[in-house]
């Protein structure tokens, strides 16, 4: 098998206990829905830079990893949509007075933090922080659904929606691996979705996160896999297209 991006990472150990392990797979099913995780500005700022540059204005950035997924993701969004497939999108909600999850975590006292004056500028960045990119946009009838926590199914309606659409299978892309892609990821397996993770259109800042994490959601709730054989998968139309 092809190396993956976690296999410098594991021990001798973690090793010896995969070669020890019997391979599982959850599968596609006959229902596969598109659910993009956070593909908002705030991850991406407005030109690509690399991620100590990029927090400067952008503390949410994901630096050059964020840039390089997006060709990816553009494929596979175009896949789906030829398809037929139900596409999701999904972004932070902002100006409703509900705090989101991350506003509980302070920045400690004395610590180094990026440029946060409260200049204009930096108050229009705030506002278009949750903007969704123009390169992965919503178009019509595909549905946007905004959430002030990590996973993409907690207080939003995305459950009831793709339980309406009689969906089995979700094909995850977005960010970050080791955050709201994840926690979205645990929540469809615990809701009995067959989760599929596409390895080249998920990021995240930090390199060793990124990888651990792909490696962790495949031994335990999704199959993460290699772009080519998601978009073979689509190409073949094995599944029923229609709702319900």
């Amino acid at each position: 098998m092809a190396e993956r991006v976690w296999d410098s990472y594991l021990t001798a150990q973690d090793r010896a206990h995969l070669a020890m392990t019997e391979p599982r797979a959850v599968g596609f099913g006959q229902k596969p829905a598109l659910l993009l995780v956070d593909l908002y500005r705030w991850v991406y700022g407005d030109e690509p830079q690399p991620l100590l540059e990029a927090v400067q204005d952008w503390p949410g950035s994901c630096g050059l990893a964020a840039w390089d997924a997006i060709p990816h993701i553009q494929t596979l969004l175009d896949a789906a949509r030829k398809a037929g497939l139900p596409v999701v999108h999904v972004t932070g909600l902002s100006g409703s007075g509900v705090e989101s999850w991350s506003a509980l975590k302070r920045t400690l006292p004395g610590a180094a933090k990026p440029n946060t004056a409260q200049d204009a500028a930096a108050l229009v960045r705030q506002r278009r922080r949750f903007d969704i990119i123009d390169e992965c946009a919503p178009i019509a009838d595909e549905a946007v659904l905004y959430k002030t926590a990590p996973s993409a199914f907690w207080g939003t309606p995305l459950l009831g929606h793709l339980n309406y659409l009689g969906v089995d299978t979700i094909i995850t892309c977005g960010e970050s691996t080791s955050g709201c892609v994840r926690a979205s990821v645990v929540d469809g397996c615990t809701n009995r979705y067959r989760m599929i993770v596409v390895e080249e259109c998920v990021f995240d800042r930090h390199q060793a996160a990124h990888a651990i994490n792909l490696f962790d959601m495949n031994q335990k709730y999704a199959d993460v896999l290699p772009l080519a054989e998601v978009l073979e998968w689509l190409a073949e139309g094995r599944y029923n297209q229609g709702a319900g």
